[in-house]
């Protein structure tokens, strides 16, 4: 088969040629021969249905490194990935219109629907711990397998609420900004020492009983930028003091829930 320049396969899929040498740097799209001479790129007609499909998820802002991943799926799974990615820029839109309003509102001098707060008592508990400094995307990725793990029936947990593993951020964090996030599950004090034999990298500690201010949040609002802001306001209005360190705990998969259930909720102790 023939092969085309880069000229040429740049008329094809209509891609310019610096879009096709980025994709060929960051491994989405390659050449199937590199002149070791001239450094010339040649690439096959055969990769022109693979070019077409990077300009769409491309237009889609999907980003590079996550079009590297999924482009060789099969179409099926292909299809499932790019379903995951657009409910999550979805629920990205709606949390940054949640923001706009909310601060429109405040300029404008009117008032915003914060998130109800509501009021627990937390058992005395043990807990075991490991923690990274993360940036919000890296999150997913640090989170998820200690959530299978010690969310599962081998870990003896607390019965309820009390014994639902969480995130305690002792930062504010961004995409741009990185802070220490820590893991924690709650256990059964008598089988601590069993459990840390098992999983030496976690850290047991004691939490006193005490009360914290909560809000829920649903699948639809996963991406929230006024929870904490809820949190925050419920302190001022009723004196309240709190811990510097808020905790998010997952209440179920937000893969299985629907876009009303609650997915987690936003946790912050009182002094």
């Amino acid at each position: 088969m023939e092969l085309l320049t880069i000229g040429a396969f740049a008329r094809l899929t209509r891609l310019s040629p610096k879009a096709l040498r980025l994709y060929d740097e960051l491994r989405v799209l390659c050449p199937v021969h590199i002149d070791p001479d001239t450094g010339y790129r040649w690439y096959s007609p055969d990769q022109a249905g693979r070019a077409q499909r990077v300009a769409q998820l491309r237009q889609l802002d999907m980003p590079l490194a996550r079009i590297r991943q999924v482009v060789e799926l099969p179409p099926e799974a292909l299809a499932e990935a790019l379903v995951a990615y657009w409910d999550k820029q979805r629920q990205g839109f709606h949390a940054k219109q949640e923001l706009v309003v909310f601060l429109v509102n405040q300029l404008t001098g009117k008032e915003t629907t914060m998130y109800e707060v509501s009021v627990r008592t937390v058992p005395a508990r043990t807990l075991l711990s490991t923690t990274e400094t993360l940036t919000a995307d890296q999150i997913g990725a640090f989170a998820t397998p200690l959530f299978a793990l010690f969310g599962g029936p081998t870990i003896p947990r607390p019965q309820g609420q009390a014994g639902l593993p969480f995130l305690r951020y002792h930062n504010d964090i961004s995409n741009d900004s990185d802070g220490l996030v820590e893991f924690c599950c709650p256990v059964e004090a008598a089988a601590v020492e069993e459990i840390t034999s098992r999983y030496p990298d976690m850290t047991p500690s004691t939490e006193e009983a005490g009360r914290e201010a909560f809000i829920s949040v649903p699948k639809a609002n996963m991406m929230t930028t006024l929870g904490f802001e809820s949190l925050r306001r419920w302190l001022a209005d009723h004196d309240e003091h709190a811990d510097s360190r808020p905790r998010q705990i997952f209440l179920r998969d937000p893969a299985t829930a629907g876009d009303a259930d609650t997915v987690y909720e936003w946790a912050i102790g009182l002094r």
